[in-house]
C-alpha cells in the first residue's frame, strides 16, 4: 500500500452548503468535444490509499435497526463481475461541509470515501435507513408542490436512463414509481415523502419522451422553473447512463445547473452493464471518467457523483448516506 504524503491545502473544503458546484467559463465546446475522451489527467495525481470501494453498512449510521416490511425488495448479493474500482485523485474528492479531513501519522488519507464515489463520508451521515415511503401528490407547478417545508431531493435524467427503477431501489419497493417500458411516462413533479420527514422528487425525464412538442417544452418550462425557485430542494440527484458514452444533452443540463448554481450531485446508473462494441463497449468505470473529464471544463470544484446499479442495488446505500448528510446539515444551518 502506497501512503499519501501531501500538504493538506490539496483537498479544497466546501464551507458553504450552497458552493458544491461553482461553475466556470466552459473551456471546450459541447458540439465538438462529445466524443469520449481518455487522459491520464484522472491518474496524475497521487491516489487515496483509501478506497473507495470498501462498503459501508448503513446499519451503522441509521442509530436503529429496523425490520425490513414484506413488501419491500430483499437485497441482492453484489456479484464480484458488477463491482467498479476507480481510482481518485485527492483533488478530486468531494468533501461535505465542516467535515473534518483526517490524516494518519504518516499523512495518509484516513477520512471514510463512500463507495463507488467521491464522496467523503461527513458527521452528518446519520438516519439514512428508509423506513417508510409513501406517493404523496404530482404537480404542474411548482407552487403546486407540497408546503409543508420538508427538505427534498429531485431525480432527473434522460428518457429511459433508469429513474424509476434507482427510485424503487432506493426505498426497496418494486413498484413505488411506475416504470414503463416506453420512455418518458413520468409528465409531473411526483412527490414521495419518506420516514414522514423528507421527500424525493421523481422529475419527467428529458430527451425522448413519447409526446408532443407543445407538451414536452411545457416540462422543461416547469421543471427548471422548480429548481430555481424550489426553496425546500436541497440538491438535483442528475441521473446518467454510464453503459453509454456521454450525451450532448446531459452535458447540457448539467452545465445549466452549474450555471443557475442549483446544487447537483451526479448519479450514473446501470453501471453493471457494458454495451456492445459499436455502442462504445467501454467499461461504466470508464464512461464515468469521460464524463468527468468532459464536465470539468463548467466547474470550479469537482461535484459529488455516485455509481449505480438498480439490478445489483449498487450505490444504494450510499446514495442514502449522501442524501442523510446533506439534509441532516442542510436542516442544520
Amino acid at each position: 500500500m502506497v501512503l499519501l504524503h501531501l500538504p493538506r491545502t490539496h483537498i479544497s473544503l466546501c464551507n458553504h452548503f450552497s458552493l458544491f458546484s461553482k461553475p466556470k467559463t466552459p473551456t471546450f465546446n459541447i458540439a465538438t468535444t462529445l466524443h469520449p475522451i481518455l487522459t491520464s489527467k484522472l491518474f496524475s495525481a497521487p491516489k487515496s490509499t483509501l478506497s473507495a470501494s470498501e462498503p459501508i453498512p448503513i446499519s451503522q449510521f441509521s442509530g436503529t435497526h429496523i425490520e425490513t416490511p414484506q413488501e419491500f425488495e430483499t437485497p441482492i448479493e453484489i456479484h464480484p463481475e458488477f463491482e467498479t474500482h476507480i481510482e481518485i485523485p485527492l483533488e478530486k474528492l468531494f468533501v461535505p461541509p465542516e467535515t473534518e479531513v483526517k490524516y494518519t501519522d504518516t499523512g495518509a488519507l484516513s477520512t471514510r470515501i463512500l463507495k463507488g464515489s467521491n464522496i467523503l463520508l461527513s458527521k452528518y451521515a446519520r438516519d439514512a435507513q428508509v423506513n417508510q415511503a409513501e406517493f404523496v401528490k404530482s404537480s404542474v407547478r411548482t407552487e403546486d408542490c407540497p408546503s409543508d417545508g420538508l427538505p427534498e431531493f429531485a431525480l432527473v435524467g434522460r428518457s429511459n436512463v433508469g429513474k424509476s427503477s434507482l427510485l424503487n431501489s432506493l426505498v426497496r419497493r418494486k413498484k413505488l414509481a411506475l416504470t414503463s417500458k416506453k420512455p418518458g411516462k413520468t409528465q409531473c413533479i411526483n412527490h414521495f415523502r419518506i420516514n414522514d420527514s423528507w421527500y424525493l422528487v421523481d422529475l419527467p425525464g428529458y430527451g425522448y419522451a413519447a409526446a408532443p412538442q407543445e407538451l414536452r417544452t411545457d416540462w422543461v418550462k416547469f421543471t427548471k422553473d422548480y429548481f430555481l425557485n424550489r426553496s425546500t430542494l436541497v440538491s438535483v440527484f442528475l441521473l446518467i447512463d454510464a453503459s453509454i458514452p456521454a450525451k450532448k444533452i446531459d452535458l447540457e443540463y448539467a452545465s445549466w445547473l452549474g450555471q443557475n448554481q442549483i446544487p447537483m450531485t451526479l448519479i450514473f446508473t446501470k453501471c453493471d452493464k457494458r454495451k456492445k462494441k459499436r455502442h462504445g463497449g467501454k467499461k461504466a468505470e470508464e464512461n464515468v471518467q469521460d464524463f468527468q473529464e468532459l464536465i470539468s471544463g463548467f466547474f470550479e470544484t469537482v461535484p459529488p457523483w455516485i455509481m449505480t446499479s438498480s439490478l445489483t442495488n449498487q450505490g444504494r446505500d450510499e446514495m442514502l448516506l449522501h442524501m442523510a448528510q446533506l439534509r441532516n446539515y442542510w436542516l442544520k444551518h
